[in-house]
């Protein structure tokens, strides 16, 4: 029988276990948002998951929305994550790397040389980010031209692209939580009137385009993508027709065959019935013709739950995030339903080894 613990490959990705470390920022990157050594300790001690999705990395200067957080554009970038990729790999592990654009959700002390941040539309959204000076609200951005689209395209390519030269086994596109692609897709946020707005069809383009691309420069088997329908984070209040929006996202992708969906199942970090969505019925639509491909779940499952979704064949994986940040050896923990220690919220963001590295793993902490 199939059980959480058991290996599964999808895509070119072989993984050891069903258990995802899902992306968790925790804004430790260097100067030019370069990746660290401690950065490489921090992921080495997780590499018992099955798959580690990184924190999302931003394709571009532009793309950044938080104080701190990698990226992977230059050969600095990528030179910093292959000694991250190598730590995994050297611990059995196989890691992909979220890449993202925030889009509207930044703020101009982040962006270069202070230009507003862009996004599908010119309104401001009503949420916070992290700056030098703590969390502050986001600034008003502008709505990307038409003629600049084809560039952001381009970003996600070439950033791909560094991915694999920085020696991950693949990516994940984040288009959910109400980021540059998710601002695109949901008619609650695009309000464009251009060839990217309106229908369904149109806000779903951008996101087309960038799959289409990304899985051209490195294979749809090491191509994955990040969903949440019905979140309302960050100001991404929720469209009109979510069921209608996503199964189509998915019924047109899947002549791509991509290793994997993620869906976030709820409010990301919040309830699980924020809002009514049948999750079954967009898996049937991903699985049409690509029974190989990864359907990876999230959002506060626990070890139970977990189990039980993975046996009846709901879902391939199951992604854990804060979990995994106070547990390194999360798997061995599920597997023996060890106790999980408790998470340190003051240590979530920025600073050093203390509530990142330091978490000892149950052998460290089981009794002499």
């Amino acid at each position: 029988m199939t059980t959480l613990f058991t290996p599964i490959r999808f895509g070119d990705i072989q993984a050891a276990n069903r258990v995802a470390m899902a992306p968790l920022t925790r804004n430790r990157a260097g100067a030019g948002q370069v990746p660290t050594a401690l950065m490489a300790t921090y992921y080495a001690q997780r590499a018992s998951a099955g798959l580690i999705v990184t924190e999302a990395t931003q394709i571009s200067a532009e793309g950044q929305g938080y104080l701190d957080t990698p990226g992977l554009y230059n050969p600095a970038q990528v030179a910093a994550w292959r000694h991250i990729t190598d730590a995994v790999h050297a611990a059995g592990g196989k890691i992909v790397v979220q890449l993202w654009h925030v889009g509207r959700i930044s703020h101009v002390s982040l962006l270069p040389n202070g230009q507003a941040p862009v996004s599908s539309t010119a309104r401001r959204a009503n949420t916070q980010t992290f700056t030098a000076k703590g969390f502050e609200g986001v600034s008003e951005p502008r709505a990307l031209r038409t003629d600049e689209l084809p560039r952001i395209v381009a970003e996600y390519r070439h950033a791909a692209r560094c991915a694999i030269d920085a020696g991950f086994d693949g990516v994940e596109i984040h288009a959910a939580n109400g980021y540059l692609l998710e601002q695109f897709l949901r008619d609650s946020i695009n309000d464009r009137s251009d060839a990217y707005g309106g229908s369904r069809e149109n806000r779903a383009r951008l996101l087309l385009e960038v799959m289409n691309a990304v899985v051209a420069e490195i294979g749809a088997g090491r191509t994955g993508l990040r969903l949440s329908p019905v979140t309302p984070a960050n100001d991404a209040a929720q469209d009109s027709d979510a069921q209608g929006l996503y199964g189509y996202v998915v019924e047109q992708l899947a002549p791509l065959k991509l290793a994997f969906l993620h869906v976030v199942e709820g409010a990301t970090g919040g309830p699980r019935d924020v809002a009514p969505f049948d999750y079954a019925a967009l898996r049937s639509r991903f699985k049409a013709g690509n029974e190989h491909g990864a359907w990876i779940v999230n959002n506060a499952y626990d070890r139970a739950m977990a189990i039980e979704a993975v046996a009846s064949g709901e879902t391939d994986l199951v992604a854990f995030g804060k979990p995994f940040i106070s547990n390194p050896d999360l798997v061995a923990r599920l597997r023996g339903d060890a106790p999980l220690a408790a998470l340190n919220r003051d240590t979530l963001y920025g600073g050093g080894a203390a509530g990142y590295t330091d978490y000892p793993a149950l052998v460290e902490v089981a009794p002499a």
